[in-house]
């Protein structure tokens, strides 16, 4: 071996010594990568992508840490292909044309192929993600793109139709419960220096959040605390003190969790935003999952708030879209943007007491037939039967309301939905009656 090589492995080793624990416990094969069994199981496109070395270019779509980077080095490193990564946070066309150059005079020389990673590609704009179709159309590169917004609104339509998508999901508590013991005991990582309580790895399962890289980094700077101080043992207040932030008693299956959600849900319906957001808080560190709490909001906006406030629900819809796209943990500031306007917005329950009524009454027997004036109208041989004979068009009344039957006969007259006299509904409340008897005929 000639001295130059000599040097250069001894510079890896020591820099591998060194390097961070979530960068030496890097997954090397498919076999190795911990979740996404959905993408591993024999014959998925990614298996063949590695193992039978095609040039299919691939957009990653996951949370943080979910392994899309991983993915990508395991794919170059299985098919023995050069490896170039980007990330679209500093890099622009000049960076893209500079790789693809280099990747073409590679594949002249020894007709080696490059995987081109770029990171986080929605950042791209339109001209620089256009910059790649030429290569990933004669296969220059194989594109891996690593994005955590959906590709189809981040990604421009020509690079996304000459990709294949794949959807990674965000690691379960068993999957980062796994990462953490196989970072322990592996040479590349603690390699049995210490142990961890269970205490302590709950919690630090719970701060992950899905997120692999996260746990190891807390699990590495709970180690180095737990040395320091002489310990063969990472325990609970170690970890508390390591990651600067303190265990959350509250357990995501047990009581504790449904009695948290039960506190956050009451202290919005009661109005009391401080509580609230103090329950959210409580919820994201201790690790729930945002979209539960997002679905939370939507629920409540309708059950709690309904017409009260129209807006309401377009917000929680907001949030949970939001979420959804960027992820925590910057959506925490959208998970309080919509507790803040769901617990001060003006409450109100008709919404639900209304649809609740109308289902009793659905269960108890009361349905009816549909007024032949409402029965559709537009089939052959409709008219015969009478269907649609009567309606009353209501946009050629002059108060764009007719006279006209619309439920069934035996609930005619019946009221289910009683709007308050709070927020917005007051308006309703004022005008609902007037709708009702030019309706039934009785103004």
């Amino acid at each position: 071996m000639e001295p130059e090589s000599l040097f250069d492995s001894a510079a890896e080793d020591a820099a591998a010594k060194v390097a961070p624990l979530a960068v030496r416990m890097r997954p090397r094969t498919l076999d190795e990568l911990i979740g996404q069994r959905h993408l591993l199981h024999p014959g998925s496109p990614l298996r063949r992508l590695v193992e039978g070395d095609a040039p299919l270019s691939v957009i990653l779509w996951g949370p943080p840490g979910s392994g899309k980077t991983t993915i990508a080095q395991i794919v170059s490193a299985a098919t023995s292909r050069r490896f170039a990564a980007l990330s679209a946070l500093n890099a622009g066309v000049k960076e893209v044309r500079a790789v693809i150059e280099s990747a073409k005079r590679e594949l002249g020389f020894n007709g080696k192929q490059t995987v081109l990673f770029i990171d986080e590609v929605h950042r791209f704009s339109k001209t620089q993600q256009d910059s790649l179709l030429g290569a990933v159309e004669d296969r220059t590169v194989t594109l891996m793109a690593a994005t955590t917004e959906n590709p189809s609104f981040s990604v421009v339509s020509p690079l996304l139709s000459r990709s294949l998508l794949l959807t990674l999901q965000a690691l379960t508590d068993d999957d980062i419960g796994d990462v953490l013991d196989r970072a322990l005991t592996d040479q590349r990582g603690l390699n049995n220096a210490v142990t961890i309580s269970a205490q302590a790895r709950d919690h630090l399962v719970r701060l992950a959040g899905g997120d692999a890289r996260r746990a190891l980094t807390t699990l590495e700077a709970a180690a180095g605390s737990a040395l320091a101080l002489g310990k063969a043992e990472i325990d609970l207040e170690v970890a508390e003190k390591a990651v600067d932030t303190a265990a959350v008693k509250y357990d995501r299956d047990g009581d504790q969790h449904y009695d948290i959600v039960s506190a956050f849900i009451k202290s919005m319906r009661g109005s009391d935003v401080d509580a609230a957001l103090h329950w959210l808080a409580r919820m994201l560190v201790a690790g729930e999952d945002p979209r539960f709490i997002a679905r939370r909001l939507m629920i409540f906006a309708s059950e709690d708030i309904g017409m009260a406030d129209p807006t309401a629900l377009q917000t929680a819809v907001a949030v949970a879209q939001t979420v959804q796209l960027v992820g925590l943990p910057e959506a925490q500031l959208n998970l309080a943007h919509g507790v803040v306007h769901l617990a001060t917005a003006p409450k109100s329950n008709a919404v639900t007491t209304a649809i609740g009524a109308a289902t009793a009454d659905v269960r108890a027997g009361k349905t009816g037939a549909v007024p032949p004036a409402l029965r559709d109208a537009h089939y052959a041989g409709a008219k015969r039967h009478g269907h649609g004979e009567g309606y009353v068009y209501p946009h050629n009344e002059s108060a764009g309301v007719a006279r006209q039957q619309y439920a069934p006969d035996d609930l005619v007259g019946v009221d289910y939905y009683e709007p308050t006299r709070r927020g917005r509904e007051s308006e309703i409340a004022d005008r609902l009656p007037k709708l009702r008897k030019v309706i039934r005929g009785e103004d």
